[in-house]
C-alpha cells in the first residue's frame, strides 16, 4: 500500500502583505499529478491546511477544487485531513458529510464519551487499496487545544470508574492530557484492526528533539514545554505522519517523520528541503519511505546581512527572467548592516533593483549598539515577535525574566486571542 504524507500547506498565507495563491495552486497541481503518477492509495495532510482559522474564500476554493479533482482522477484515493493549530477545527469539519462522498475524511476536533473517555471511533479512518480492501487504519488526531485535554474533561488511562477524573499534573497538565489522548486512540486502534492491517498515526504536535524553524512557526501553545515524546508511538505503529514543524525531518526513527511544509513560509526557510513523503507499507510493517522534492514555483532570494555596498553589488548580480508574469517574480529579502542610519536606504536598494523582475518584500536594517548605552536596543517588532516582546517588557518591569508558568499563561492567552480574532469560538 502506498501513502503520500504532507502537511503545513498554509493556504491563504499573507507573505509580508502579499498573497501566494499562485504558488499554492502550482503546488496542488503538482501534488495531484504526483498522486496519479505514484498510484497512491491515500493522501495524509497533517494539519495547518490554512494559514488562519478564518481563511479567505480563494484559499478555501483551492482546497475544495483540489479534493474534487483528486476524486475525479483517483476515485479510490482516501484523503485524510486533520486541523492544525492555525486551523479552525469547526471550519475543517463543516463540509465533512459532503467530503465523505469524495472519500475525504476531515477531522477538526476531538469529542468525548459520557464517561470522559475519548470518542476514538470517529478518529479511526480505514485506508483501502484499489480493490476496496482495508489495508491500514489511520489514527487521525487533530491539534489539541489546552481546554480540550486538561482538567476534568478527559478521563485518565487508569480510571476504573466513569466518574473518575485525572489528577492535576501541574505545569505539564497540557502535555499529560495530550499523552492520554494519544494513548487512548492507540489502544482503540489495537482493538479495531485485524491481522495484517497496518496502523498509521497522524498528529499535529511538537516532538522532543525536533528542529524548529528560525522564524515562521507559531509556538503551539506554551513554547518548548508543549512537546511530547516520540516514545509515545509504540513500534506497532508502522508510520507516524507529523505536522507543525516546517523543516522536513525524522525524529529518532525513519518511521516517525515531519514531512515539512511544501513551500518556504519565511525567508529563513529558503535553504530547507521542501518535500512530500511517499510511504510504502507491506502488511503491518513499513517497507520504505522516499522524499519527493516539491518544485518551487516562485524563487526566493535572501541577500545579506552585509555592508551596504556589498549588498547592493549582490543585488545587481541577481538574475531575473523578464518573461515571467508578475505573480512568478521571485521574492526578495535584503538585510543591511549599517554604521549609522541612512535616510535614503530604500531608494538606493530600489535603484539597484530597477528594471529587474524581482519583488522586494523585506528590507532589514541592522544598526550597531552604541558602547556604554545601557538602554534597550532598537528592534524590529516584526522580527522580535509577541513572545520576545512580552519577555522584554516583563523583565523591564520586574527586573528578572518571566518564569515558565508566566510564559505558559501568556502563550495560552495569545492562542485564545488569535482564535477569537479569527472567528474561532474558544473550546
Amino acid at each position: 500500500m502506498k501513502l503520500i504524507h504532507t502537511a503545513d500547506w498554509h493556504l491563504g498565507q499573507s507573505f509580508h502583505g502579499q498573497e501566494r495563491h499562485a504558488e499554492h495552486r502550482a503546488f496542488l497541481i503538482w501534488l495531484l499529478d504526483t498522486l496519479v503518477e505514484r498510484e497512491a492509495d491515500a493522501l495524509l495532510v497533517a494539519g495547518d491546511i490554512f494559514d488562519v482559522v478564518n481563511p479567505s474564500l480563494r484559499a478555501q476554493e483551492l482546497l475544495y477544487d483540489f479534493i474534487v479533482s483528486a476524486h475525479e482522477r483517483l476515485p479510490h484515493l482516501d484523503l485524510v485531513l486533520i486541523a492544525g493549530n492555525h486551523d479552525s477545527g469547526n471550519r475543517i469539519e463543516l463540509p465533512a458529510p459532503l467530503m465523505r462522498r469524495l472519500r475525504t475524511h476531515a477531522l477538526g476536533r476531538v469529542s468525548w464519551l459520557d464517561d470522559g473517555r475519548l470518542d476514538a471511533e470517529r478518529l479511526l479512518v480505514p485506508l483501502t487499496d484499489a480493490t476496496g480492501e482495508t489495508r491500514a487504519w489511520c489514527l487521525a488526531l487533530p491539534f489539541l487545544r489546552p481546554a480540550e485535554v486538561t482538567g476534568a474533561r478527559v478521563a485518565s488511562d487508569d480510571d476504573a470508574s466513569s466518574d473518575a477524573s485525572p489528577k492535576d499534573d501541574g505545569p505539564n497538565d497540557y502535555v499529560a492530557g495530550i499523552t492520554r489522548v494519544h494513548r487512548q486512540l492507540i489502544e482503540a486502534a489495537r482493538d479495531r484492526r485485524l491481522p495484517g492491517q497496518a496502523l498509521v498515526a497522524m498528529s499535529h504536535a511538537h516532538l522532543h528533539g525536533a528542529a524548529v524553524s528560525e522564524a515562521s512557526e507559531r509556538p503551539i501553545v506554551i513554547g518548548g514545554e508543549e512537546s511530547i515524546s516520540a516514545a509515545l508511538f509504540p513500534a506497532e505503529i508502522a508510520y507516524v505522519a507529523l505536522g507543525h514543524l516546517h523543516r522536513a525531518q525524522q525524529v529518532g526513527e525513519a518511521r516517525i517523520r515531519y514531512s515539512g511544509s511544501p513551500l518556504p513560509l519565511d525567508f529563513s526557510e529558503v535553504a530547507y528541503p521542501h518535500q512530500v513523503v511517499e510511504v510504502t507499507l507491506d502488511g503491518e510493517a513499513l517497507a520504505d519511505t522516499q522524499a519527493i522534492p516539491v518544485p518551487r514555483p516562485v524563487a526566493m532570494h535572501r541577500i545579506g546581512p552585509g555592508p551596504l555596498e556589498a549588498v547592493l553589488a549582490e543585488v545587481e548580480t541577481l538574475e531575473d527572467d523578464p518573461g515571467l508574469s508578475r505573480e512568478q517574480w521571485p521574492w526578495l529579502e535584503v538585510r543591511v548592516e549599517l554604521d549609522a542610519p541612512i535616510p535614503d536606504l530604500r531608494a538606493r536598494v530600489d535603484a539597484a533593483l530597477a528594471g529587474k523582475a524581482l519583488r522586494l518584500l523585506r528590507l532589514e536594517r541592522r544598526l550597531p549598539r552604541v558602547e556604554g548605552n545601557n538602554g534597550p536596543a532598537r528592534v524590529d517588532l516584526e522580527t522580535l515577535g509577541p513572545r520576545k516582546l512580552f519577555e522584554r517588557t516583563w523583565e523591564g518591569r520586574w527586573g528578572e525574566p518571566p518564569d515558565a508558568d508566566v510564559l505558559a499563561d501568556f502563550d495560552r492567552l495569545r492562542q485564545e486571542v488569535q482564535d477569537v480574532d479569527h472567528g474561532e469560538e474558544p473550546a
